[in-house]
Order: structure tokens, then C-alpha cells, then sequence
């Protein structure tokens, strides 16, 4: 079977891997669609971010679905053909954090296509992937590309439910990626009462609001965008903080009211904050970091047609074509989720 391996920044190959075979509790799931992540695209194009770095090849990928292809002993609920989403997250159910219901913080996680422990996490993006069931999602009436968007879906859903309630509120989201305008469209769902979005694309700032935002600024063309904001010591309740980008976080500060939440999702780097504008205001600032119950509601949230993520997949890309995928990810003029197919 083929993969998608990263062997360092630009260095993305098509390599033949041997068919995996499931044991008991498991399932073969043959491919059917990949989203390419902020982090895929952090190790092609940089071959990593901040300290974590490709020390060895890894297969990349962590945002897929596909068709169960077989069932390994022990297995009951599925059927060959279903459309699984798989989530990528692997606690080990063990460590002081698993027990303690915080999965994701765990000591031994496995999460697909991961560098951060050596060797490295392999990730998904190739033809056939053997998972367990417990990552598992029955995703029937999803497309394989819906249903491949529960990863990050999942990350949003974290992050909102750390913000706590969401109606009524006044919602700034900062950065229009993928993450951004999933950070939109669930705010919106939620009962978010006035929602601006920044970025410097005016494409990703258009797709913001297809999926919800009253009001987009881009911080690019109009650095002053958000000034009008700053009276009375702030306007919003509520920062999604999607960039991962010193600047966008400080010139957000002024905009909050005293005692607004900061959620933190973008991640490219360390980070200076404005601390004592920060603490003159009573602003929380809480981290969020992947998910892991909330993978499930994702997939449930989409079925029942809650949330319609579908705006945000612009494209579709055989893996043979794996570095104009990429190419094109990288781009944020034109794209916003670039999903790899499988299809043999």
C-alpha cells in the first residue's frame, strides 16, 4: 500500500508500506479522505514547529475517514462498508491524567503523524490503517470529507466547551484557518450574540462569513480594524485566539472587556504577551490542546446536522498528487481545507 511520508521540510514522498492486519478489537479501514492539518503543513514546510522537529521519515496525517475493510476478533457494532471517522487520539487509558479524565493531556499518548515523541507517532494518510475500535465513529449519512473534518471540529468543540457558555456573547476570533472558522461557526451555533473574525485573507475572511461571522476585519489592509472596539475598556466577552500569533493576540487585548476568557488554540511558537494589560483587566487566559470525548459529539453534531462544515472544504486531491495538495493548503488565498482521496 502507499503512504504520504515527510522525510524533512519540502521532502514529501509516495512510499510503499506493508498491509497492516487487524488484531482483536481492531479494524482494516481502507482510506477514503485526509484533511490536511496546520501542522501537516508545519512539517512540510518547515519540517516541524518551534522545538519539535522530524528526527526520523513519518507518514503525516490525522484528520481521515474510511470504509472498514475487515474485522479483527472480538469486534461487534460494524460492518464492512461502514464509513468510519477515526479519531487520531490514542490515551493510554492508564497514567494519572487518563484516570483523571483529561486524556489528552496523557503521559503515553499515541496521536497520529506526531513528532513530539521519538520515534515518532506514524499518521494516517495512507491507503489502508488499521485502528481500534474505540477511535471509531460511525459516520453514515457524512461524506468521507465531512466525516473527516471531526478532528478538528473536535479541537473547537474542546476549546468552546473550556470558554463555557457562549450565548449572548460577544465573540472575537482571530485567524481564519480551518480552526478559525470552525471557532466561528460553533459560536454561532451556540448562540454567540455579535461574532468579528480577523485575518489578512480576504478569501478566509469571505468563508467567515458564509459560516456565521457579523463583521470581519482584515488586519492586514486596515491594522486600525479593531480600535473601534476599545471604548469603555473593551466590547467582546470571548477571544478565540486561532492564529497562534503574538501580534494578533495583543492587538486583541484592547478590544475585551475586563474579565474576558482568551482561549488559546493557535499554536506556532512561544509567545509574548501583554501581561499587564492583561492583568489590569482581569482577562482568563486558558489554554486549550487537542480533545478527546468530544470527538464522538462531533461526528453526532454533523449527522444530526447541527453543524454543517461543508463550506470549509474547498478542495479535493488524489494522494498521488500529495505535494500540489499541500502546495495548495499552504495557500491561503484559495483554500481553506484541502482533503486528500484515496480512492483506489
Amino acid at each position: 500500500m502507499k503512504s504520504i511520508v515527510a522525510h524533512a521540510a519540502k521532502d514529501l514522498r509516495i512510499e510503499e508500506h506493508d498491509m497492516p492486519t487487524p488484531g482483536p478489537g481492531q479494524v482494516l479501514i481502507k482510506m477514503a479522505a485526509g484533511g490536511i492539518c496546520g501542522s501537516d503543513l508545519h512539517y512540510y514546510n518547515h519540517g516541524g514547529f518551534g522545538p519539535i522537529r522530524l528526527k526520523e521519515p513519518m507518514t503525516l496525517g490525522h484528520e481521515v475517514a474510511g470504509h472498514i475493510e475487515t474485522l479483527g476478533p472480538e469486534v461487534d457494532g460494524f460492518a464492512p462498508g461502514d464509513l468510519v471517522a477515526i479519531s487520531p487520539s490514542r490515551p493510554c487509558g492508564q497514567c494519572s491524567f487518563c484516570s483523571a479524565g483529561t486524556q489528552n493531556h496523557c503521559l503515553n499518548m499515541r496521536f497520529y503523524g506526531s513528532a513530539m515523541p521519538f520515534p515518532h507517532i506514524q499518521g494516517a494518510f495512507s491507503e489502508y490503517v488499521v485502528a481500534d475500535v474505540a477511535q471509531c465513529a460511525l459516520a453514515t449519512g457524512l461524506s468521507a470529507g465531512e466525516a473527516a473534518m471531526a478532528e478538528p471540529l473536535s479541537v473547537v468543540l474542546h476549546a468552546a466547551r473550556q470558554a463555557g457558555d457562549l450565548f449572548g456573547k460577544r465573540v472575537l476570533v482571530t485567524g481564519c484557518g480551518p480552526i478559525g472558522l470552525l471557532a466561528v461557526l460553533v459560536a454561532r451555533a451556540a448562540g454567540a450574540r455579535d461574532i468579528l473574525a480577523t485575518d489578512i485573507a480576504d478569501f478566509t475572511l469571505s468563508k467567515a462569513r458564509d459560516v456565521g461571522a457579523d463583521h470581519t476585519v482584515n488586519v492586514l489592509s486596515d491594522d486600525a480594524g479593531l480600535s473601534q472596539y476599545e471604548a469603555s475598556k473593551g466590547y467582546f466577552d470571548v477571544l478565540f485566539e486561532c492564529s497562534g500569533v503574538a501580534q494578533a493576540l495583543a492587538s486583541a487585548v484592547p478590544a475585551l472587556r475586563p474579565r474576558a476568557t482568551i482561549m488559546q488554540l493557535g499554536l506556532g511558537g512561544d509567545m509574548t504577551l501583554p501581561l499587564q494589560a492583561m492583568t489590569a483587566k482581569e482577562l482568563q487566559l486558558k489554554g486549550s490542546f487537542r480533545f478527546h470525548s468530544e470527538f464522538f459529539t462531533a461526528v453526532d453534531m454533523m449527522k444530526r446536522k447541527r453543524l454543517d462544515v461543508t463550506p470549509l472544504i474547498t478542495h479535493a486531491i488524489p494522494m498521488q498528487d500529495a505535494i500540489r495538495a499541500f502546495e495548495l493548503a499552504s495557500d491561503r488565498s484559495q483554500a481553506v481545507k484541502v482533503n486528500l482521496t484515496f480512492a483506489g
